[in-house]
């Protein structure tokens, strides 16, 4: 992943990061306020050499008492020193105990020990590093071997004694605070990461390429009102939905289907990813360019598209397959348009047996020759076995993707459900894309501005009962292809 993916990231989930890093700033504050304070005094002691009267002495002594700085450090923090501070002070405590509160530290390349004793009182931790120090330097002048002539060789001093501190050490509430944005940042971009990594939902073309080489021709936003207005160059046909599917609709100009069998399948993964208004949309975008379309409703399970477009419903594809009416008589023009719509008709109590006889096929090839475009839409993939059924008789299979409806695993195995028939995947239509999940989107506002929508007039749609009443010829001649 790139810069840029992370940064999308944390545009996506800015609400989650936001609260983790206000938790963690909530909870260092509440520390801060809570904690015990604590105060810190401190003292220096310097040991020196004493009787050295040559330079070379006093070299040879300094080196001395800097190793020797070290030893005593350590021993200011045993019994040897603790156990009489205790009893000097009537502490309730423990040489092991206090000497969790004290500190002995020599700088590098010094004679000097630093002390310091830590306590929830100053007063106190100021009168037990004064008692250290001094009885750190009754101890030195024990512990250190006497000289030739029986004097001790090492002095301990007291060259800054402690004070009373004014301010505790702890807690450090400006410290703490700034600690708390750090780690609420560092856990908000981490839960965000990995939220992003463990969904697997299809949000945006990048998901897609994840799982599959096949070109995306499309993505599309989401519209809450699709299956109330399904389509989208009647409701509004300046809005980015409507220019989506004219730019869908040149790729698939572009796609080399042959002119004499230009007939797709349009169908998804599973349900409630927007492939039966993308069928009509796309069927709508391409009679409006002039072609004559056919727009079969295939989906003989869950039939929506007389729903949708307020045509009749009672017969359709499953009349004219099992011989009951012919194509002519059922079929239903829509409006002023160049698009005639063949609805699904009753359901059949086996809709992949019925799909899969030669009917079927010879139906799709005789409407292949009398229009520029036939798009049928069929079953999800996953649910059922229809539209693998329907893709050997077709050019090709469009699939839609529902983004945040579909994840990648079912995608993929949609695509190898059709690999396995061998059937020819023109691409992908991302689907319902929300605002949040791309930036393409974003030059929304300006171009509705400079083109505002128009309300289309109303279509009144011909009674295809009336059509039928008193006739046995077909109630529309078809015209030829191209003239």
């Amino acid at each position: 992943m790139e810069l840029a993916d992370y940064l999308q990231i944390m545009r996506k989930h800015w609400r989650s990061v936001t609260a983790v890093t206000l938790g963690t700033l909530l909870l260092a504050a509440l520390f801060s306020l809570i904690a015990r304070p604590t105060y810190t005094s401190s003292s220096t002691i310097f040991l020196s050499i004493k009787n050295a009267s040559t330079a070379g002495e006093l070299n040879a002594g300094s080196s001395y008492v800097e190793n020797q700085a070290q030893s005593f450090a350590k021993v200011a923090r045993t019994p040897i020193v603790l156990q009489p501070v205790i009893d000097d002070l009537g502490l309730d405590t423990t040489p092991e105990q206090l000497a969790t509160s004290v500190t002995a530290s020599v700088p590098t390349n010094t004679a000097t020990i630093d002390l310091s004793v830590v306590r929830g009182d100053a007063v106190e931790a100021t009168e037990i590093a004064a008692a250290v120090s001094d009885r750190l330097i009754v101890v030195v002048s024990q512990l250190s071997p006497p000289g030739p002539d029986g004097a001790e060789p090492v002095v301990a001093t007291v060259v800054k004694p402690a004070t009373v501190p004014t301010s505790p050490t702890s807690p450090k509430v400006a410290q703490n605070l700034a600690l708390g944005v750090l780690l609420g940042l560092l856990l908000g971009a981490g839960q965000a990461i990995l939220r992003d990594t463990l969904n697997t939902q299809v949000r945006s073309v990048k998901d897609i390429e994840r799982v599959t080489d096949r070109p995306v021709l499309g993505t599309v936003a989401f519209d809450p009102d699709a299956s109330t207005h399904p389509l989208v160059l009647q409701v509004d046909p300046h809005s980015p939905r409507a220019e989506a599917y004219r730019s869908l609709r040149t790729n698939l100009q572009f796609l080399g289907l042959a002119d004499g069998n230009r007939s797709m399948v349009v169908t998804s993964s599973i349900p409630g990813e927007g492939k039966t208004t993308s069928a009509i949309n796309i069927a709508s975008t391409l009679a409006t360019a002039g072609e004559r379309v056919l727009l079969i409703d295939a989906d003989l399970r869950r039939p929506k598209l007389a729903n949708y477009l307020k045509l009749e419903g009672s017969v359709g594809l499953t009349t004219v397959l099992i011989g009951e009416a012919r194509f002519e008589e059922v079929v239903q023009p829509y409006g002023n348009t160049r698009l005639d719509v063949l609805a699904a008709g009753p359901v059949p109590p086996n809709p992949a047996e019925l799909l899969g006889f030669d009917a079927m096929a010879q139906l799709v090839t005789w409407a292949t020759q009398h229009y520029d475009h036939v798009i049928i839409d069929a079953p999800p993939l996953l649910p059922v076995t229809d539209a693998a059924v329907l893709s050997k008789i077709v050019s090709g299979t469009l699939i839609i993707a529902g983004a945040r409806k579909v994840r990648r695993g079912e995608l993929e195995a949609a695509i190898d459900s059709l690999d396995r028939v061998e059937a020819r995947v023109l691409g992908i239509v991302l689907n319902m894309v929300q605002q949040a999940d791309s930036a393409r989107y974003a030059y929304r506002y300006s171009y509705e501005q400079a083109y505002p929508p128009k309300q289309p007039a109303p279509v009144g749609e011909p009674s295809l009962t009336t059509r039928l009443e008193g006739r046995r010829t077909p109630a529309r001649a078809l015209r030829p292809a191209r003239q």
